[in-house]
């Protein structure tokens, strides 16, 4: 039975940092079993869930903190268990497309989070909208939808919503 370790790293970025992170990782033995990385500005944010045996975890834990320092990394470590789901989720994939403005992100967190609609995984990004240089936003979202929750009427009501924060928006089943 593998035990799982969730990690954050966060530092300036620079060329092979993902290359030495991950050796620091299969040097112990641990494996990356699923992995986020993304440069925001000029700073580097990793998350990763590691498998392996306790053992290679704790030897994971114990050395990583100094490979942290050497590479110039603010980390954080957490041992976690593999998800469960209580019950049947439907994937869905959500993108949002507007004119930016502040309290995207917060009103559409609000609309899945009061029909207790998890949000697996989320993308935002800034850009300037082509010939006119207007500032845009896009939100590219998974959702986990509970099976009995009516697919039609929550498509309604979400592009109910949409067009009340003047969003253009799609929701269609995850491929």
């Amino acid at each position: 039975m593998h035990n799982l370790m969730v990690i954050t790293a966060l530092g300036h970025d620079r060329p092979g940092i993902v290359r030495e992170l991950a050796s620091a990782v299969t040097e112990t033995g641990c494996n990356i079993a699923d992995s986020r990385m993304s440069v925001l500005g000029g700073e580097f944010a990793m998350i990763l869930m590691v498998s392996g045996r306790w053992n290679e975890l704790a030897k994971l834990e114990s050395s990583l903190p100094h490979s942290a320092r050497r590479m110039g990394l603010e980390i954080h470590i957490q041992r976690t268990e593999p998800a469960s789901t209580g019950e049947h989720l439907l994937p869905y994939s959500v993108e949002v497309v507007a004119l930016d403005h502040p309290g995207i992100v917060a009103e559409l967190a609000n609309f899945f989070a009061t029909r207790e609609i998890n949000i697996r995984d989320m993308n935002t990004a800034s850009y300037a909208a082509a010939h006119t240089g207007t500032p845009m936003f896009s939100v590219y979202l998974t959702v986990d939808v509970p099976a009995g929750v009516h697919i039609a009427s929550l498509r309604d009501e979400f592009m109910d919503f949409c067009d009340q924060f003047n969003l253009d928006a799609i929701m269609e089943p995850a491929k």
